[in-house]
């Protein structure tokens, strides 16, 4: 893939400095590692090694990645490695996607409270799930499902919202049994919706009442009690939104989804379309109007400021695993899951085949992320030999060789 016309680390070298002129004193230690990090990503600042050909003796220069999470290059190794452990878990039935989202009067205290607001979007989502799937009137069974926090629009405004991936049944409260949805549903969206509001702002105001929430600037209102209480009214009168998308075709589709889901950042390098000295133009998807595609030029500085209201708290989980999904529990479960659906753990695994194509299915997406093809093994000078790492080097200026060509590497 050709290396785009801009990049988010361009954008950061450019007005980095301005950014933190004017935003320094509110800069998170993650979000200085995260500006740092794409900054020097695939340089010499990263060190990297030499390879040369066996045959003819050809030689590159090969930098390293950061792999900081939110780097739009280092998504591509992390994803691959993570989508091969999940494929071993796919059970044969239907999946669901259902979409959790928090109205936009919530994006400013979660900003103030990331760890704590979206710890607790995971907590209702979960808990919403599995209480209205484990009601016998519903599906009456344990459920287990994939959940991963995106804060993101198009346009990089904060919208906080959680993709949920779900086989469609569960264990029966005895383990007995594997308790089929109905062929093209899985659970209804406005009890969900409901129980999802009550659990989050339960949640919230406890927060609230123990002191824990940060609000500071034009939320230094909500400090009282009595105005806490009245804006969580308003938003208790408030539709939330919850989406169930149409099922999946089956485990495939669901990797192929996952592939574009799990590891994506807030924007990938190939939606960036144009710097100057004082703007940034990307496009974007305006799906109020059709899904339609369109051009925003924002001021370099406040796209650096909103690209950076996206990076997590360090040492967040953004993708949890909920009911027999659960690490605790996942072994023991999926084995009584598969015992129950006539599944060996053998045709649980995709081929190698499979798995390939998946891969070649997401490069150069652009919503996945920026992704980098693997560095070839062979020679690109004859085409014959193979390169091998002939020299390591730290992150000063890279050896000067005869024949040489710049790459990278994950």
């Amino acid at each position: 893939m050709s290396r785009p016309v801009v990049e988010v680390a361009d954008v950061i070298r450019a007005f980095g400095p301005a950014f933190e002129e004017e935003y320094g004193h509110a800069i998170s230690s993650a979000q200085r590692q995260a500006m740092n990090a794409i900054v020097k990503c695939r340089t010499a600042a990263m060190g990297g090694h030499v390879e040369a050909c066996d045959g003819c003796g050809y030689q590159r220069i090969a930098y390293n990645s950061c792999r900081n999470r939110h780097c739009p290059k280092c998504q591509a190794a992390a994803r691959a490695e993570w989508l091969d452990r999940q494929s071993r878990d796919l059970l044969p039935v239907e999946y669901f996607h259902v979409v959790f989202t928090l109205p936009n009067d919530l994006g400013p205290v979660a900003f103030q409270n990331p760890k704590l607001v979206y710890g607790l979007l995971f907590q209702a989502v979960a808990d919403s799930l599995t209480e209205l799937a484990a009601d016998p009137k519903r599906l009456g069974a344990e459920i287990g499902f994939l959940a991963v926090l995106h804060t993101w629009g198009q346009t990089l405004t904060l919208h906080p919202h959680v993709h949920c991936v779900v086989p469609g049944g569960g264990l029966s409260p005895d383990g007995a049994r594997w308790i089929p949805c109905r062929p093209g549903f899985f659970l209804p969206v406005q009890p969900l919706s409901q129980l999802f509001r009550g659990k989050f702002l339960a949640g919230l105001s406890d927060l609230h009442a123990r002191g824990c929430l940060t609000l500071a600037g034009s939320l230094q209102y909500l400090a009282a009690p009595t105005q806490f209480a009245a804006w969580l009214d308003e938003l208790r009168r408030t539709d939330w939104v919850v989406y169930a998308k149409p099922p999946f075709g089956g485990p495939e589709q669901v990797l192929k989804y996952l592939a574009r889901y799990t590891h994506r950042v807030a924007i990938s390098n190939h939606r960036l379309l144009s710097q100057d000295a004082n703007t940034v133009s990307f496009r974007w998807k305006d799906y109020a109007d059709g899904n339609a595609t369109k051009t925003m030029t924002l001021d370099g500085v406040e796209f650096v400021r909103r690209f950076l209201q996206h990076v997590l708290p360090s040492g967040f989980v953004r993708i949890r695993h909920f009911g027999f999904l659960a690490n605790r529990c996942r072994g023991e479960k999926l084995t009584r899951c598969r015992e129950l659906l006539g599944q060996s753990r053998q045709q649980a695994q995709p081929s190698d085949e499979e798995a390939l194509e998946l891969c070649d299915g997401i490069q150069g997406d652009d919503q996945a992320g920026s992704l980098s093809p693997p560095t070839p093994r062979w020679c690109p000078a004859c085409g014959v030999g193979r390169m091998v790492v002939v020299e390591l080097f730290s992150g000063t200026t890279p050896p000067e060789l005869c024949a040489v060509t710049t790459t990278n590497t994950s």
